[in-house]
């Protein structure tokens, strides 16, 4: 194979993009393992004391994921975010004000490897969420497990991550006043498997609880449609009953994580690697469907409701395609 190597003379602004990526893909991948060895040497230490006092703290402190979690504006806000949306670049698309006496369901599409298009927009101001949708705090839920790992909580939390726990999600959608915007990546980890160059297939057919979820609250419904996502990096060939996808789908029927094997581009060459290529995201915010509270929502309340939002988030991709270079003849494919 022949390697392709960066160029050596890069602009700075360039360097500080690619630095930016690469702490963020170390802490998706990795740091949660740094993290949890750091607390393990601490307890074999002779600072032990230290280790047993967060961990009475992790005892007091866990239903915090599930509880709106420990947000921090000031990470939020960091200088790197800025780098890290301007390497692909990042962009967030509003179709209309959202009113922010409500609260809101995000349902993002697709989930990709990596959900970056969530993290960039949803757990850091480098879009401009909060001038764009003034009033309303947004919430990106997050697998459970993660919230164990003791340190790397703490890091995730204050972006604004918090558990996926389905009372985690009622805590934000049952809060009087409105405001709170929860953003769920209604594919999963399922649908990470699938997340390659040109994919247009979503796991929703079967994917109700989030619209229970909604009746139940009252919580408005928004379709997100995030162009370019599932172009970021390649994955190994995985088709439904191959041997590999057997293997993903028990490993992440017994963990709860999904494992894509996805590969792309490397730090000094462009050939391979683990960093993202440098692709635009669009995510696109839709209209808003409107929901009344329904403590009891029956089956044809939820498959129609459902209906209305699988219809929705096929006119949000509809209606944007073209502009970002998806041919007329693909279409959404909801499986």
């Amino acid at each position: 194979m022949k390697v392709e190597f960066a160029p050596l003379r890069v602009p700075l602004r360039r360097r500080l993009q690619t630095a930016a990526l690469v702490q963020w893909v170390f802490s998706f991948l990795a740091l949660a393992q740094v993290c949890l060895a750091a607390f393990v040497l601490l307890c074999l230490s002779d600072w032990w004391i230290l280790a047993a006092l967060y961990a009475g703290w992790l005892y007091l402190d866990r239903d915090t994921p599930s509880c709106g979690g420990r947000r921090s504006r000031w990470v939020r806000s960091w200088r790197m975010w800025t780098y890290f949306r301007d390497y692909f670049p990042i962009t967030l698309i509003k179709t209309v004000d959202l009113d922010s006496r409500h609260n809101y369901l995000f349902g993002f599409h697709p989930h990709g490897v990596l959900v970056a298009g969530g993290f960039g927009n949803f757990c850091t101001e480098a879009s401009g969420f909060s001038q764009m949708f003034p009033g309303l705090t947004p919430y990106l839920l997050m697998l459970p497990f993660w919230f164990r790992v003791p340190f790397f909580r703490e890091y995730i939390m204050s972006g604004g991550l918090v558990s996926s726990e389905k009372a985690s999600a009622s805590y934000l959608l049952s809060r009087p006043g409105g405001g709170q915007a929860a953003v769920i990546a209604v594919g999963g980890a399922p649908e990470s498997l699938d997340a390659r160059p040109g994919a247009l297939t979503l796991q929703l057919l079967q994917r109700k609880g989030f619209i229970k979820l909604a009746l139940k609250h009252g919580a408005w419904l928004v379709p997100v449609f995030s162009f370019g996502e599932n172009e970021l990096f390649d994955q190994m060939q995985n088709p439904a009953g191959s041997a590999l996808r057997r293997m993903q789908d028990r490993l992440q029927r017994m963990m709860g994580v999904a494992l894509p094997l996805f590969h792309a581009r490397g730090v000094f060459q462009y050939s391979f690697g683990l960093l993202p290529y440098r692709k635009p995201i669009h995510t696109v915010v839709g209209r808003p469907i409107a929901v009344a509270q329904n403590p009891c929502p029956s089956k044809d309340d939820i498959d129609a409701l459902h209906t209305l939002y699988m219809e929705a988030l096929m006119q949000v991709f509809e209606e944007n395609k073209k502009n970002y270079g998806i041919p007329e003849d693909k279409h959404l494919t909801f499986i």
